[in-house]
């Protein structure tokens, strides 16, 4: 579903984001990138997303060379990709549900359709209850799930999460984590960063990066 193959980035001639990392992950595969904060963990997210581009090698996305795709086929791949990243980027002045709803509604889903398979990826959270609330009357933790509850609104083949637990309680980044665990389970790729040790330490696989190197890999 993802391979890496001797990839490569560069932003600058000092500035090296990531160096030579080859990997696959499988369909259906729950894999956790972990490293320090400036490992490149979020760069390597981006690439899959073709929100960056390698400077050198292949990111292989079902098969697809995400380094040779046009511009007007990157909106095709991100229909297939569900995207979580720190900071929600939830739009303040319109509900919950409203906003779980606006990936369908960009592409040309009908009203009725959006709102119904929108309510029922906020149960998937477990926040039916808020979808009439305002993003601001919510907790940390349950913004982060109902920015999971639009990522997944698509029904996405892939989920990336860059440290979707971040500034979260224990309790709040549990239940982030176990909403992810939960797509997962129904056959959904997933690749996660992290640098909780919590989480890690439970992990099946893990792919580790420090200063944009491939380190190690527990499995």
């Amino acid at each position: 579903m993802i391979e890496f193959q001797h990839v490569s980035k560069q932003y600058s001639p000092d500035g090296v984001a990531l160096r030579d990392i080859s990997f696959t992950i499988a369909k259906g595969e729950l894999v956790y990138l972990a490293g320090p904060s400036g490992a490149g963990k979020s760069t390597l997210l981006k690439m899959i997303a073709a929100m960056e581009r390698p400077t050198s090698g292949k990111v292989l996305v079902n098969g697809q060379d995400i380094g040779a795709l046009k511009r007007a086929g990157i909106p095709f791949l991100r229909r297939n990709l569900g995207l979580i990243f720190q900071e929600q980027r939830l739009l303040n002045d319109r509900s919950v549900l409203a906003n779980v709803m606006m990936p369908l509604l960009v592409t040309g889903s009908p009203r009725a359709a959006a709102e119904q398979r929108a309510r029922a990826a906020l149960d998937k959270v477990g926040l039916l209850d808020r979808a009439d609330a305002q993003p601001l009357a919510l907790s940390g933790g349950e913004q982060q799930r109902v920015s999971i509850a639009r990522a997944i609104v698509n029904r996405p083949q892939i989920i990336l999460a860059d440290e979707p637990t971040a500034n979260l309680d224990r309790a709040s980044a549990n239940k982030v984590i176990d909403a992810l665990h939960a797509f997962h389970s129904v056959g959904v790729t997933c690749l996660i960063s992290s640098h909780d040790e919590q989480i890690l330490d439970g992990a099946a696989r893990v792919i580790h990066l420090e200063r944009g190197e491939l380190m190690k890999e527990a499995a």
